[in-house]
């Protein structure tokens, strides 16, 4: 099982083509999350409101799609915490409603993509640009965000933790008979030596921020298997195709896209990775 489990999956990765009607049914789908769920900068932007900034190619929409779903509701929305479950969140256009209002006990199917803004992505890679400026061949970054003797970005990774339980548990409160399907984050940077100024991250520092993603993907990972939900890892089987590879390989953008996409967001094609792994997931956990 496990054996034809991977073949379909680098299947799926190698052709881009999914046979929808191999799927289990889901006939009413609510996808939830942040900007990797969203698609922001990928044609066509259908928001509502506009500053969700989130694509009829996104890959709930492409999931969707492959289904066959009769009802399909997408509330991510870029910028989303754990918060903006339950919240409204105010953006252009806005506000968002909170997004576990679009589920309900009818509701078959959830997919969620959330925690990267909880521990400040956007903050954090503003900030590790802005050290990478000064030292571009050392670590500034890293040293920035230990300078207390803790590694600040590490505790906020475990901070995450309960946020993603509660939200996973309020799921399960308001949809009780879906099937969750968490979808982790595309990797954003290569392990070792980075891009700069594509990327503009410190030689040193391109390790140390995939090491705190890892570290992120790895804790929602085991959050969503203790809550009985199901882990989808994008970030597995992106190696060579993070924002420092060539535009025809990489399904993240650097901070000047080549793809549509916004910048250190996934393109097009990482979002239909991102669909496809999750369409194999669903077909493997019925």
């Amino acid at each position: 099982m496990r054996s034809a489990a991977l073949l379909l999956i680098l299947t799926v990765l190698a052709t881009f083509t999914v046979p929808a009607s191999a799927a289990p049914p889901a006939r009413d789908y609510v996808a939830l999350g942040d900007s990797y769920a969203a698609g922001p900068g990928i044609p066509v932007q259908n928001s509502i409101p506009p500053g969700c900034a989130r694509s009829d190619q996104n890959y709930p929409a492409q999931l969707a799609r492959w289904l066959k779903v009769d009802t399909f509701q997408d509330v991510s929305c870029s910028g989303a915490t754990t918060v903006h479950m339950t919240a409204p969140q105010q953006v252009a256009g806005g506000p968002n409603p909170p997004q576990f209002e679009a589920l309900s006990p009818k509701t078959d199917l959830v997919t969620l993509t959330i925690g990267g803004n909880d521990i400040g992505f956007g903050e954090i890679l503003a900030r590790c640009g802005q050290e990478g400026a000064k030292d571009p061949t050392g670590n500034p970054c890293q040293r920035y965000y230990t300078q207390s003797g803790r590694d600040v970005l590490a505790d906020r990774v475990t901070a995450v933790t309960p946020k993603i339980a509660q939200t996973l548990d309020g799921i399960r409160k308001r949809a009780p008979h879906a099937k969750i399907l968490v979808v982790g984050y595309l990797r954003i940077l290569p392990p070792h030596t980075g891009c700069w100024p594509s990327v503009p991250f410190a030689a040193g520092d391109t390790a140390y921020f995939d090491g705190v993603e890892r570290a992120l993907n790895a804790t929602i990972a085991t959050t969503t298997r203790a809550a009985g939900a199901h882990f989808v890892d994008p970030y597995y089987f992106s190696l060579n195709h993070d924002a420092c590879q060539p535009p025809d390989r990489r399904w993240v953008e650097p901070l000047r896209p080549a793809n549509p996409a916004a910048p250190i967001h996934p393109n097009a094609a990482g979002m239909r990775v991102a669909a496809g792994l999750t369409w194999a997931t669903h077909l493997l956990t019925r």
